[in-house]
C-alpha cells in the first residue's frame, strides 16, 4: 500500500530502555509521519479541486441535479475539513520544530507514543481531551 493511501501506515516506535521521552529519534519518527500526513492530506485536497473544476454536467432530471448538487456539497464540506487538517499539521510540525511537541498544551504533561502515533495533531494528553469532551457534552445537552 503507498504511503499516500495510508498516511499513518507505520513501524510503532518501540523506545529504547532508559530513552527520554521526545528524544530526537523520536522527533524524527514523529516528523516523518507528520510529513507524510501532510503530503497525503495535500494529494486529496489536489484531487478534490480537481474534480470541482470539472465541468458540471447539465440533467434535465430534478434528481440528478440534486445529487450532482449534493455531491459537491459533500466536496466543499471535505475540502474545509482537509484545509482544517492541513492547518493543524502545520502547527504540529511547528511544535516539532520549538521543542513542544508531544507535551499537553492544558497541564503540560506527557501526551504519549501511542496516542501521538494513533492522533499526530494531537495537543492535550487523554485526561485533559476527555475533561474537555465531559465539558463541552455538558454545555451543548
Amino acid at each position: 500500500m503507498d504511503q499516500i493511501d495510508n498516511p499513518l501506515s507505520f513501524v510503532p516506535y518501540e523506545p529504547k530502555k532508559g530513552e527520554e521521552y521526545m528524544s530526537p529519534e523520536q522527533i524524527e519518527h514523529f516528523r516523518t509521519i507528520l510529513t507524510h500526513l501532510y503530503e497525503s492530506v495535500n494529494h486529496k485536497m489536489i484531487e478534490g479541486k480537481n474534480h470541482m473544476k470539472e465541468e458540471p454536467e447539465n440533467f434535465s432530471d430534478p434528481v440528478d441535479r440534486a445529487s450532482q448538487e449534493e455531491e459537491l456539497s459533500l466536496e466543499l464540506r471535505a475540502q474545509d475539513r482537509e484545509r482544517k487538517l492541513i492547518r493543524k499539521i502545520q502547527e504540529a510540525i511547528e511544535m516539532l520544530k520549538e521543542g513542544d511537541y508531544g507535551f499537553c498544551q492544558s497541564c503540560g504533561a506527557e501526551i504519549g507514543l501511542r496516542r501521538l502515533e494513533a492522533r499526530p495533531t494531537a495537543t492535550q494528553c487523554i485526561d485533559c481531551k476527555t475533561l474537555d469532551e465531559l465539558k463541552e457534552k455538558q454545555l451543548y445537552s
